[in-house]
């Protein structure tokens, strides 16, 4: 179980740019500062992206990803980049390049989906990190935050809430839906925006770590709470529930991504994309 999390998928291999990862930092801190060093937040810099610049943010593969860094830089990925000339990303994408790096050391590591009640008092942002085994538990990092800035372990984050604890909370009347989505002033949020992270959360576990605006099928409720309670079940050891969810997700062509996806993306493209 723990060797397919060690091998890249499709959406994490570094392809013919894989040797910019051979002398990447062993130590997660500097690991994640490296990562930080490639890829720049389209919405929290500070910084204003426009046209192509926006665009980046639907770099779904990580060759396109360290591609567009090379462009610039054809340089070690540890050599300083200047904040706004950074591949312009989001969270996933600082996920993306750091379970990357650790695959191709033969570590284990996966994308995770849910939410971040650390940025804020009143509000769950909606938020990827990555999480890896480190010989003797599977252990939450968020690569994005530069741990200068917060109170806390940055390469541990247990108070991370996976895309499957909200579903059961919420649907156990514990947490106010509403709290929980992409912004509090837009319209991304609730009951639906939920459901539809339980999803998100099963196909970045199963290899398919698709942008956080790439939609494909739907699910029930009831589908939901199935889901939502393998998941948790794997997260504390069960094989069997991890076993389940796999053979769930490539038999069901309502759970399972297909060839193509709609990209709904905050760089106002909206369309179909093969993947």
């Amino acid at each position: 179980m723990m060797q397919r999390y060690r091998e890249q998928t499709r959406f994490s291999t570094p392809g013919p740019l894989a040797a910019l990862l051979d002398d990447l930092p062993e130590d997660l801190p500097s690991l994640m500062a490296t990562v930080r060093n490639v890829v720049v937040p389209f919405r929290a810099a500070g910084i204003t992206f426009a046209g192509p610049r926006l665009a980046e943010i639907d770099s779904r593969w990580l060759t396109r990803i360290l591609q567009l860094d090379q462009e610039r830089f054809p340089a070690p990925l540890a050599e300083p980049r200047p904040e706004a000339e950074r591949v312009v990303g989001c969270c996933r994408d600082f996920t993306l390049l750091t379970i990357a790096a650790l695959r191709h050391r033969g570590v284990p590591a996966r994308s995770r989906v849910g939410f971040a009640p650390y940025f804020a008092e009143d509000w769950n942002y909606d938020h990827v990190v990555a999480e890896y085994w480190n010989g003797r538990r599977w252990v939450f990092a968020d690569a994005q935050l530069d741990p200068a800035q917060y109170p806390f372990d940055t390469a541990d984050v247990p108070q991370f809430i996976t895309a499957a604890q909200a579903w059961t909370a919420h649907r156990r009347g514990l947490i106010d839906a509403d709290r929980y989505g992409f912004d509090p002033a837009l319209p991304f949020h609730g009951h639906q925006f939920l459901l539809d992270e339980v999803l998100l959360e099963l196909a970045h576990r199963q290899g398919d770590e698709v942008l956080l605006w790439d939609q494909w099928g739907a699910i029930t409720d009831r589908t939901a709470d199935e889901l939502a309670e393998l998941l948790l079940s794997a997260d504390r050891g069960d094989f069997d529930a991890e076993r389940e969810l796999t053979k769930r997700y490539e038999s069901d062509p309502s759970l399972r991504l297909g060839g193509r996806v709609r990209c709904m993306s905050p760089s106002g493209f909206d369309g179909w994309v093969a993947v």
